[in-house]
């Protein structure tokens, strides 16, 4: 049994983070201080604290960044996209996808290393936390009071998991109502509360055990980055030729003749496995660029310190392309590099144009459901239809429709809208025309809605259906 057992281990490793028998490895990062750690800092400090003011922050009296899935609208940067701007949402979704698909072929995974939310509040802010209770890996406290200090520890995960689920909560509710939630009782917003303690705890299992996982085994992006990625992306590199063969500094030996022995003639890197130790997801980063790589530059960080102690170059783990590594010259101007950048300003201006060109509201008449058309008393052929007008305007309006042509036809069984700003609303209305304009069962109507402001008139066409002839008495 145990033959069999080895012979389903695999012939090389699966990931950085599990062990040969498939369990768990443990990931515990030594702190490596450096040029790029002190700037990570400062960007991701800097994350933090935009994340958690934004939904504070008011832009033309609306909240700067407001996700209102309930009444499908979101409010960027004070402009409001209402359910009718779908082709204005995904162009924007598109502008997003290509920008990121832009900066990994320029930058490998710069994001996931000193933006994305996972590797700035793990590396910043929970692990911070675990290295005051407990201590850093090689400069652990004593195990006198651990459970007491694990304890605090937790506590203080809790209360700031609380926080983020709070602020992440406050993007889809606003801030100010989560402020009046917060001070309320739990059971006049049930749903807010379940939201916000499934949330804690989630944050809870990612930050607290989950951690790099979440890079290795979760996020898609890694597994995206062989596609995005060439011989000429920055990622952090591995300098093969300067650093192998590897091995450690020994002074020279002397035979028994007192002569110096002569040894293999090492590279600059002394195997003293630093860059290992100090990765957050526990690659080597020597053996080459791997999924699991974030682009932290921690590894750089450290490579550096050593670098400098034993008095060689720096920069024996550095951003660099994979040609700069072969000795080549590397190009900034490459196809991918170009087309992105032209795919983004025609979505850009297409974003732009759309935007800029979009009425003061939209208009849509829908078939009313049941018959499609009565024919009344009076030989006049009634069709229901319904008008729905979303003001786009900061302000209330109120919407009159009426027939332009043809003369004859009118509307019944309609006042005209009042309507919130930003907000959506629809009416029943009945369309009576003689029979007597109708060919072939159909009238196309031009159809004139107009707010009483001055802001917005357009004239719709619309086509409303009757009989070939009326019933013979």
């Amino acid at each position: 049994m145990p033959d069999e057992v080895t012979n389903l281990a695999p012939e090389e490793r699966v990931l950085s983070t599990l062990n040969e028998d498939g369990s768990r490895r443990w990931v515990n990062p030594r702190p490596s201080k450096g040029k790029f750690f002190y700037a990570r800092r400062i960007v991701a400090y800097l994350l933090i604290v935009i994340f958690s003011a934004v939904p504070w922050i008011s832009f033309n009296g609306k909240p700067l960044i407001f996700l209102d899935v309930v009444h499908r609208e979101f409010t960027f940067f004070g402009k409001t996209f209402l359910p009718t701007d779908t082709l204005l949402l995904a162009i924007l979704l598109i502008i997003l996808f290509v920008t990121i698909f832009l900066i990994t072929a320029l930058f490998g995974r710069i994001w996931c290393g000193w933006a994305c939310p996972q590797t700035v509040y793990m590396e910043f802010l929970y692990r911070p936390i675990e290295w005051l209770f407990n201590g850093a890996p090689g400069k652990r406290k004593p195990k006198k009071f651990i459970g007491f200090r694990k304890f605090l520890q937790y506590a203080v995960y809790l209360l700031i998991s609380l926080h983020l689920a709070q602020t992440f909560l406050s993007y889809f509710v606003g801030a100010h109502n989560l402020s009046e939630w917060i001070l309320g009782s739990p059971a006049d917003h049930p749903v807010a509360f379940i939201i916000v303690a499934v949330t804690t705890g989630l944050m809870m299992f990612d930050f607290a055990y989950f951690r790099e996982q979440v890079c290795c085994v979760m996020c898609p992006y890694a597994r995206m980055q062989s596609a995005l990625l060439d011989k000429d992306s920055l990622t952090i590199t591995y300098d093969k030729n300067r650093g192998e063969p590897r091995g450690r500094m020994v002074k020279k030996p002397k035979s028994s003749s007192g002569e110096p022995i002569n040894l293999p003639v090492l590279g600059d890197c002394i195997d003293c496995t630093m860059c290992v130790q100090t990765c957050p997801t526990g690659i080597d980063i020597r053996d080459g660029l791997q999924l699991e790589c974030i682009g932290c530059a921690q590894c750089a960080d450290a490579c550096n310190v050593v670098m400098e102690k034993i008095g060689r170059p720096l920069g024996l783990i550095r951003y660099a392309s994979e040609r700069m590594i072969e000795g080549e010259k590397t190009h900034f101007i490459r196809p991918r590099v170009v087309i992105y950048p032209l795919i983004l300003i025609g979505a850009i201006s297409a974003f732009v144009f759309l935007l800029s060109t979009k009425p003061a509201a939209d208009v849509l008449f829908i078939r009313g459901q049941g018959q499609v058309f009565n024919i009344l008393e009076s030989d006049e052929i009634a069709n229901q239809v319904r008008v729905r007008i979303s003001n786009r305007t900061e302000k209330p309006a109120t919407y009159t429709v009426s027939i332009v042509d043809p003369p004859g036809v009118r509307i019944d069984q309609f006042s005209p809208m009042e309507i919130e700003a930003t907000e959506t609303v629809s009416e029943n209305l009945l369309i009576v025309a003689p029979f007597s304009l109708f060919e072939d069962g159909k009238i196309v109507l031009s159809i004139k809605i107009n707010d009483d402001q001055g802001k917005f008139e357009t004239i719709e066409t619309y086509k409303i259906l009757g009989p070939m002839s009326l019933p013979k008495d």
